[in-house]
C-alpha cells in the first residue's frame, strides 16, 4: 500500500461523516442530471425520475462500494462496534465495574506473579549472547572448600591452568563464589557504608561480553601479579545512589579495610553481575584478594577451591564435547599440581569426579531454589483465580444476554448476520477485557514492588528488575486476550441462538434457549466452587504450615534478644591477633554490664547465617567421610544468651585459653551418633579434618541440646562449639539477652560497642525472634498470598451465585407467583431457590476433593508438620465454601420468598 493511499484511508476514517455527505450530494446531482436527460425526451416528470433512480442503481450499494475504495470498512465496522460496545458497558454499570474489578485483578495477580517468574527463573544475562556461557560444576555452592574432587568450587591457579590448556572455550573467568559486604570509604575519609564488593579474575568483563559505561573495565593487566594493580570497577546504581552521578568518579579512590583502590570503570546500568538476585556493586581484581577484608590468601593457593569458573563456548563447540576436554584436564590439572596428596581416599574421589557444564544462560542464582517451587504454586493460584473471574463474567454476560435477546432478533430480523453480531458481542468482551488489562497492569506494578519487599529477608530490598517490561506487556496482552476470548465466546455463542417470533413477541426479551442458558450457567458456578475449594485448601495448608514452623522448638529461646554485626575487619587486624580476642572480650564484658542485660556473646554464625564444616576423626569409630561438623566458635556468654541448656559437662570458662589444651562442647546428635555408644562423650577426644593430627586434637568438655543451625525445617544436625581464644575467628555476630525496651538497650549497647572501638561498623541491628523470622519468609508469603488469592475465589464465587441465582428467580417470577397464590409458604419458596444452590454447591465440593487432594500431594513437600493430603485442612475448607456460597444465595431466596403473588402473575 502506497503511503499516499494510507493516508487518504486514515483520512476517511476521521472524516467519514463529510465524505458521505460529498457523495450523497454527487449523487443526487447524477440523479438529476439523468431525470433532467428523460424529460427533456419527452418523458413526465414521474416517468423520468423513476427511469432516472432505475438507471443510476441502487444508491447503498454505490455509497458502499465508494466507501470501500476509498476507506476500511472492516475499521469502520470495528469502530461501529466499540462505540457500541461502550454505550452498552454504560448502560449496565454494575455488571462493568464488577467485570472490571474481577478481570483487573486476576489479570493484575497473574502480570505481578509473572514478573516475579521472568526476573527470577526466565530472564537472560544482559551480556553478550549469554547462550554461549557455561559455568563448571552446577555454580550453587558457595564458600571455600578444600576437599578433592570438588566439582563447584576451583582454586585460582587451576583456573588459571584451565585457560592455558582448553581447546574448548574462547575465553575463561573466575569469579570468587560469592561477594563480600565491605566496609569503607570514598577518598579515605567520611564515614563508613558498606560496600558489596566482588573478586574477579582480569578475564571476567571480557568474557561476558560487557562494555563499561564509562572508563574502562578490569583486564587480565589488572590480574597479572599479586597485590599491585589496586583498581576497581563500580555498578552504575552505586555510582548513582552513593557518588550522585558524578561525571569525574574515574580516578576516584576507594578505602577497603587499610587499602585505597582506584576507580577506572562504570558498569552499564543493565549489568547486575553474574548471579541473580544479588547486585555486586564494586568489582576488584582477583590479583588484590589479599589486599581486602578479611585478607583472603587464595591467589597461589592450588587447594584454596572457592572460585567459579565460567567460560564463552567456541563457536563450533557443543557443550558434549567442551565436558569431555574439561573433564579431561581437570584431572590433569589436579593430579599433576606439586602439592597433591595422592592418598587412596583422595585418588577414589579424584577418579569419581564427573564436571558437568552447566548453561549460564539465565545467570547463577540461590534464588531459584528456595523461590522456584513458590512462584510456580503462586502462578498456578492467579491462574485458577482468572479463570474463577472468567467464568464468573461468562455467566453475568449470559444473564444479560437473555434480556437483550429481542435486541438481537430485531437486528437479526432486519438483516445482521449471526456472526456479525457475534463479533459486536466479543468486541464488548475484548473492551471489557482490555480495560481489566489496563487496570491490571497499574495494580500489578504497585503489587510489584508490595511484592518485593515481601520476599525480601530484613531491610535490603533484593535487588531484582520487576518493573513493567516489553515481555510483561506481551504476557498481560495475550493473557487478556485469551480472557476476552474466554468469557465472551460462549454468551456471544449462546446470545445469539434466538428465535425470532418468540423472542419479538416476548416483550421482556425471552428467548428460546432459556434453559441451556440456566444448565450452562450452573456447569460455570459448579467449575468456580471447585476451583474455589483447591485454593482454599491449599490456603489453609501454607497457613498451617506457617503456623507449625512459628511453634517449632528452635533449642534455643528466641524471645528477648538482640541481635547485629560488628565488622572487625576495619581493624587491619588478623583474626589471630590477641588484641582481636581481648577486643571481643571486653565488649563482652562491658555489654554484659550494662542494665537490663542478662547476657551478652559473640558468636561466628548464630542462626541461618551459614557455616564452617569439616569432617571428623573419632578414635574408635570408623569414620563417616560424608558426615560434616558444623563449627561454632563462640564466646563465653553464649549458650547464657541463646538459653540453649546443658545436658551434661560443663560451660566454657576462663580456664579455655589459647594456651590450655583445646575443648568443645558438642551437641545431644552428634554425642549420639558420632560416639561409641553406651559410652559418656564427656573427657573423650576427637579430630577435626579427616587425619589424627596433634594440633587438631579436641576434648569434649560439655553437651547441649540440639538447636536449629541452618532453618527451621532441617533434623538436628552435628555441630561442635569452639572457645574463641583457641580458635580465633573475625567473628561479628553479637547477641545481648536483656530486659527492657528494645530501642533504649540497643543505643546503650552501641555506644558501648563504640567506646571499647569507634571505628568499628555496626549494621543489622535487629531482633533474634526477627531473624528466625525471615527464615520463613517464603513460607510466609506463600500463606499470605494463597489465603488472598483464595478469599478472592470465593468472593467471585459468591458474586456468580449471587447472579446466576437473581437470574433464575427473575426467569421464574411467574412460577413463583402462583405457588405463593395457591399457598406455598415463604419457607418453601426459600428453599426451593435454596436447594438449587445447595446441590450446586454440593457437586462443586465432590468435583473439587479429589482435584484438592491431588494437589495437596503436588505441594507436600512444601508443607511442615502435615501430611500431602490433610483430612482437617480439606474439612474445613468444605465447611467455609459450603457456608459463604450458601450465604451468596440467601438474598436471591429472600427476595423470592416476599415476592407478591399479584405483580408476579401480571409480569407474565
Amino acid at each position: 500500500m502506497h503511503f499516499d493511499e494510507f493516508v487518504r484511508r486514515v483520512t476517511m476514517l476521521v472524516r467519514g461523516k463529510r465524505f458521505q455527505g460529498d457523495l450523497d450530494e454527487e449523487m443526487r446531482l447524477h440523479r438529476e442530471l439523468r431525470e433532467e436527460h428523460y424529460a427533456a425526451s419527452g418523458m413526465s416528470s414521474q416517468a423520468a425520475r423513476s427511469a432516472a433512480h432505475r438507471s443510476f442503481g441502487n444508491a447503498v450499494s454505490i455509497r458502499e462500494a465508494s466507501y470501500g475504495a476509498w476507506g476500511w470498512n472492516w475499521l469502520e465496522s470495528l469502530t461501529q462496534d466499540v462505540r457500541y460496545g461502550a454505550r452498552s458497558m454504560f448502560r449496565s454499570p454494575g455488571l462493568t465495574l464488577v467485570a472490571l474489578l474481577s478481570l483487573a485483578l486476576g489479570i493484575g495477580a497473574n502480570t505481578a506473579i509473572f514478573s516475579f517468574i521472568d526476573a527470577v527463573l526466565l530472564r537472560s544475562l544482559p551480556v553478550k549472547d549469554p547462550a554461549r556461557l557455561v559455568v563448571l560444576g552446577d555454580g550453587d555452592e558457595m564458600g571455600i572448600t578444600d576437599r578433592y574432587g570438588s566439582t563447584t568450587l576451583y582454586s585460582y591457579p587451576f583456573f588459571r591452568q584451565m585457560q592455558q590448556k582448553n581447546a574448548v572455550f574462547s575465553n575463561l573467568a573466575a569469579v570468587y563464589s560469592y561477594s563480600m559486604d565491605i566496609h569503607g570509604t570514598l577518598n579515605g575519609n567520611g564515614e563508613m557504608q558498606a560496600m558489596k564488593v566482588q573478586l574477579v579474575s582480569g578475564s571476567y568483563f571480557q568474557t561476558l561480553g560487557i562494555r563499561t559505561a564509562m572508563g574502562r573495565a578490569i583486564t587480565e593487566d589488572d590480574d597479572s601479579s599479586e597485590g599491585d594493580h589496586p583498581v576497581a570497577v563500580i555498578s552504575y546504581a552505586w555510582w548513582k545512589r552513593a557518588l550522585g552521578g558524578d561525571t569525574n568518579v574515574l580516578g576516584r579512590k576507594i578505602k577497603l579495610g587499610t587499602s585505597t583502590f582506584q576507580i577506572v570503570g562504570v558498569t552499564p546500568p543493565e549489568f547486575f553481575g553474574t548471579r541473580v538476585g544479588e547486585a555486586p556493586e564494586v568489582w576488584i581484581p582477583m590479583s588484590m584478594m589479599e589486599s581486602i577484608p578479611p585478607g583472603l590468601n587464595g591467589y597461589k593457593d592450588n587447594f584454596a577451591q572457592s572460585m567459579h569458573i565460567m567460560g564463552r563456548l567456541k563457536p563450533d563447540v557443543t557443550r558434549e564435547k567442551a565436558t569431555a576436554d574439561v573433564n579431561l584436564l581437570y584431572q590433569q590439572i589436579t593430579r599433576a599440581f606439586p602439592d597433591v596428596k595422592l592418598i587412596p581416599r583422595n585418588v577414589e574421589s579424584l577418579s569419581k569426579t564427573h564436571v558437568v557444564l552447566t548453561p549460564m544462560t539465565r545467570g547463577l542464582s540461590s534464588l531459584r531454589r528456595s523461590f522456584s517451587a513458590p512462584l510456580e504454586v503462586l502462578m498456578a493460584a492467579t491462574a485458577l483465580v482468572l479463570l474463577i473471574a472468567c467464568a464468573n463474567i461468562a455467566n453475568l454476560l449470559l444473564a444479560r444476554s437473555t434480556a437483550r435477546a429481542r435486541e438481537f432478533a430485531v437486528r437479526q430480523a432486519l438483516g445482521a448476520r449471526r456472526i456479525r453480531i457475534v463479533r459486536q458481542l466479543l468486541t464488548e468482551s475484548l473492551m471489557l477485557a482490555l480495560g481489566g488489562g489496563a487496570a491490571g497492569i497499574g495494580l500489578a506494578a504497585v503489587a510489584d514492588r508490595l511484592l518485593l519487599h515481601m520476599v525480601s529477608r530484613g531491610s535490603e530490598v533484593l535487588p531484582l528488575d520487576v518493573s513493567i517490561n516489553t515481555r510483561l506487556l506481551l504476557f498481560t496482552f495475550a493473557v487478556t486476550v485469551a480472557t476476552a476470548v474466554f468469557f465472551g465466546i460462549i454468551p456471544a455463542v449462546r446470545g445469539t441462538q434466538v428465535k425470532l417470533t418468540n423472542a419479538l413477541k416476548d416483550g421482556r426479551g425471552s428467548a428460546g434457549g432459556g434453559n441451556s442458558r440456566s444448565t450452562l450457567g450452573k456447569c460455570l458456578i459448579i467449575a468456580q466452587v471447585a476451583i474455589s475449594l483447591v485454593l482454599m485448601v491449599g490456603a489453609i495448608l501454607f497457613v498451617r504450615t506457617l503456623v507449625n514452623l512459628t511453634k517449632l522448638d528452635t533449642g534455643f529461646n528466641r524471645e528477648g534478644v538482640l541481635r547485629l554485626e560488628v565488622d572487625s575487619n576495619v581493624t587491619g587486624l588478623p583474626e589471630s591477633d590477641p588484641r582481636m580476642v581481648l577486643m571481643f572480650q571486653e565488649i563482652e564484658r562491658r555489654v554484659s554490664a550494662l542494665p537490663g542485660v542478662r547476657a551478652a556473646s559473640f558468636a561466628s554464625f548464630v542462626f541461618a547465617q551459614g557455616s564452617w564444616n569439616t569432617a571428623v576423626n573419632v578414635p574408635g569409630m570408623t569414620m563417616n567421610e560424608k558426615i560434616d561438623v558444623k563449627h561454632n566458635t563462640i564466646g563465653n556468654g553464649y549458650f547464657a544468651t541463646m538459653q540453649i541448656p546443658l545436658v551434661a559437662g560443663r560451660i566454657f570458662g576462663p580456664q579455655d585459653t589459647a594456651t590450655s589444651h583445646k575443648v568443645a562442647i558438642i551437641s545431644e546428635r552428634m554425642a549420639k551418633e558420632l560416639f561409641p555408644a553406651g559410652v559418656n562423650p564427656i573427657g573423650r577426644h576427637y579430630f577435626t579434618g579427616y587425619d589424627p593430627i596433634p594440633n587438631t586434637d579436641v576434648e569434649v568438655v560439655g553437651i547441649v541440646k540440639d538447636v536449629k543451625f541452618g532453618d527451621l525445617q532441617e533434623d538436628p544436625e552435628y555441630i561442635d562449639y569452639i572457645p574463641n581464644p583457641q580458635r580465633p575467628w573475625g567473628y561479628g555476630s553479637f547477641a545481648v539477652r536483656f530486659d527492657g525496651n528494645f530501642n533504649t538497650l540497643s543505643n546503650a549497647v552501641q555506644q558501648t560497642i563504640h567506646s571499647v572501638n569507634r571505628d568499628l561498623p555496626i549494621s543489622g541491628v535487629t531482633t533474634l525472634d526477627e531473624q528466625v523470622s525471615r527464615t520463613m519468609t517464603n513460607q510466609r508469603v506463600v500463606a499470605q498470598l494463597s489465603t488472598f488469592f483464595g478469599l478472592l475465589a470465593v468472593f467471585l464465587s459468591c458474586i456468580g451465585i449471587y447472579g446466576l441465582m437473581s437470574y433464575m428467580v427473575s426467569r421464574r417470577t411467574n412460577e413463583i407467583g402462583i405457588r405463593i397464590a395457591i399457598g406455598a409458604t415463604r419457607g418453601n419458596v426459600s428453599w426451593l431457590i435454596m436447594s438449587d444452590i445447595v446441590l450446586l454447591v454440593t457437586i462443586g465440593i465432590a468435583v473439587g476433593i479429589p482435584v484438592s487432594i491431588a494437589g495437596s500431594r503436588l505441594v507436600a513437600n512444601m508443607l511442615y508438620g502435615l501430611p500431602g493430603t490433610d483430612v482437617a485442612s480439606l474439612l474445613g475448607a468444605v465447611v467455609t465454601l459450603m457456608l459463604v456460597s450458601t450465604m451468596s444465595g440467601y438474598l436471591p431466596a429472600h427476595q423470592a420468598a416476599h415476592l407478591d403473588p399479584t405483580v408476579a402473575l401480571r409480569r407474565e
